[in-house]
C-alpha cells in the first residue's frame, strides 16, 4: 500500500518540479570552482531527474497512491504531471526541437545508430532467459509458481516494456496471461530497474568525452550535425519578441493538436475496420494505440515545418522552448521512481538487474568492437528500454539537434517490440524448465 505523500496538489508539485529545476540550472551556470568540478561529473539532466525520485523516496511527492475511506475501502490516488507532460509538452516539444532538423545530416550518422539500437534489443531478448538460467542457481525459490502464476509469463511483460513500451506490454500481458494479481510485482522491477539504468545512462553523459576516447569512437558525423544546427541558428539569430514567443508556442501546440485529434481518429479507424489492430493478443496491436499514433504525428509536423520558412524560428530559440517541456517531462518521470522500493521483491529485482546487466554489458561490446560513439550506445539503449518518452530526452541531452534520432529509433522499438519479446519469452519459457 502507497502512504498519501505531503503534497498531493498538482499545482503545489509542479510549482515544487520547477524550483527543483530553477535551483539546478541557476546552480549549474554559477562561475564557482565547485560547482564547475561538482556539474563537470554530475550533469544536470541526471538531477533534473534523481532529485524528485529523491523527494517521491522521502514521502513528499508521488505519482501514485492509497487513500482508505471512512469504510476501509482503499482507492487510488494519481498525480496528472506526468500524464500532462507525456502527452501535451513532449509532442509540442518533439515538434520545436525538429523544426531545424537535417535529414540528411541524421542520415549521415551512418549504420552504426541503428545497429547499435538492433543490439540493445537483442540484448533484452538474450538477456531474460539467461537472467533465468543464473537466478535458478542462485535463488532457484524465485523462480516459482505454475500455469498463469509462473515466473517466465510474468517477465514477458517485462521484455515487452523494454523493447517496445507500454503498448507491446499490454500486449504480451494479454498473449501470456500472467495472473493479473501478481502483475504489480512486475511493474516494480519495470521501474526500479529501468529507471536506474536511466540514470546509469545519464550520468555516463558526464563523462561522455572519456568514454568515446576509450571506445575510439569517431564522432565526426555527430559533430558535423551540431556544428550545422548550430551554425544554422546563429545565421537566424536575433532579439526574440513576444510575438516570437506566441507563434513558437502556436507552431508547438498545434502539434499537440494534430496529433491528440488524427491519433484518436487513426486508432478508432484501425480497431473498428481491422481485427488484427483490435486483438491485444496480436503483434500489430502496438500500432494502434493512441501514444504511438501522437508522438509519430508530432514528430512528423515538426520535420515537415522544417521545409519550410518557419524554420528560421530557431533563431529566437524555438529548441530551447522544446528543452524547456522535455525537462519537465524529465522531472515528472523522476517523481514516479521511489528508491525505497529497490529492497522490495529482492528476488525479481535481481533477475531484472541481470537482465539489464547483459543487454548493458553487449551494447558496450559491441560499441567498442565497432568504435561507435556513447551517444549511440545510450539513444539505441533507451529507445529499446525507454522508447518515445525517454529517448528523446536523452539524445537531447547530447545536442537538441539529436532529439529526432532519439524519436526515430524509439518508433523501431514499437515495430519490433511484440515480436521480439514473444521470442524472448518463448527462451524464457524454455530456460525456466532446466
Amino acid at each position: 500500500m502507497r502512504p498519501e505523500p505531503f503534497f498531493t496538489n498538482d499545482a503545489v508539485v509542479l510549482g515544487l518540479l520547477l524550483l527543483v529545476l530553477g535551483i539546478i540550472f541557476y546552480t549549474s551556470n554559477l562561475k564557482h570552482k565547485f560547482w564547475s568540478r561538482f556539474y563537470k561529473y554530475v550533469p544536470a539532466l541526471l538531477l533534473c531527474y534523481l532529485i524528485p525520485a529523491v523527494l517521491n523516496s522521502l514521502g513528499l511527492i508521488s505519482s501514485e497512491w492509497d487513500v482508505v475511506d471512512t469504510t476501509g475501502q482503499v482507492t487510488k490516488e494519481k498525480s496528472q504531471l506526468y500524464f500532462f507532460a507525456s502527452r501535451y509538452l513532449l509532442p509540442a516539444s518533439l515538434v520545436l526541437l525538429t523544426l531545424s532538423i537535417d535529414l540528411k545530416a541524421i542520415a549521415n550518422l551512418g549504420w552504426k545508430a541503428l545497429l547499435m539500437f538492433f543490439v540493445g534489443t537483442l540484448g533484452i531478448v538474450i538477456g531474460g532467459p539467461l537472467a533465468i538460467l543464473i537466478i535458478s542457481y542462485i535463488s532457484p525459490e524465485t523462480l516459482g509458481g505454475t500455469g498463469f502464476d509462473a515466473i517466465w509469463r510474468g517477465l514477458s511483460t517485462l521484455a515487452g516494456s523494454w523493447i517496445g513500451g507500454g503498448a507491446n506490454q499490454a500486449a504480451m500481458l494479454e498473449i501470456f496471461e500472467y495472473n493479473p494479481r501478481k502483475y504489480g510485482a512486475m511493474v516494480l522491477v519495470d521501474i526500479v530497474v529501468a529507471n536506474l539504468w536511466m540514470a546509469l545512462i545519464l550520468l555516463g553523459i558526464g563523462q561522455r568525452k572519456n568514454i568515446d576516447r576509450w571506445l575510439k569512437a569517431d564522432n565526426s558525423a555527430i559533430d558535423d550535425l551540431k556544428e550545422k544546427v548550430s551554425a544554422y541558428e546563429k545565421s537566424v539569430s536575433r532579439k526574440s519578441t513576444l510575438s516570437d514567443m506566441m507563434i513558437i508556442l502556436a507552431i508547438g501546440f498545434t502539434g499537440v493538436a494534430l496529433g491528440h485529434w488524427f491519433s484518436k481518429e487513426i486508432s478508432t479507424f484501425l480497431i473498428s475496420n481491422f481485427e488484427v489492430f483490435s486483438d491485444k493478443s496480436s503483434a500489430l496491436s502496438s500500432f494502434a494505440g493512441q501514444f504511438f499514433w501522437m508522438i509519430t504525428i508530432a514528430t512528423a509536423f515538426g520535420i515537415a515545418l522544417s521545409f519550410t520558412k518557419l524554420k528560421r524560428f530557431e533563431g529566437v530559440g524555438a529548441s530551447k522552448i522544446g528543452s524547456v517541456f522535455i525537462y519537465i517531462l524529465v522531472a515528472t518521470i523522476g517523481m514516479k521512481m521511489d528508491l525505497t522500493t529497490v529492497t522490495e521483491n529482492p528476488g525479481l529485482i535481481g533477475i531484472g538487474l541481470i537482465w539489464m546487466s547483459i543487454h548493458a554489458g553487449l551494447l558496450i561490446l559491441v560499441a567498442k568492437l565497432i568504435k561507435a560513439p556513447y551517444f549511440f550506445l545510450a539513444v539505441g539503449s533507451q529507445a529499446n528500454v525507454g522508447g518515445a518518452a525517454s529517448a528523446p530526452v536523452v539524445a537531447s541531452a547530447f545536442h537538441p539537434s539529436l532529439t529526432s534520432v532519439g524519436v526515430l529509433l524509439a518508433v523501431f522499438g514499437y515495430a519490433v517490440g511484440t515480436y521480439a519479446a514473444i521470442a524472448c519469452t518463448i527462451l524464457m519459457e524454455m530456460a525456466s524448465k532446466f
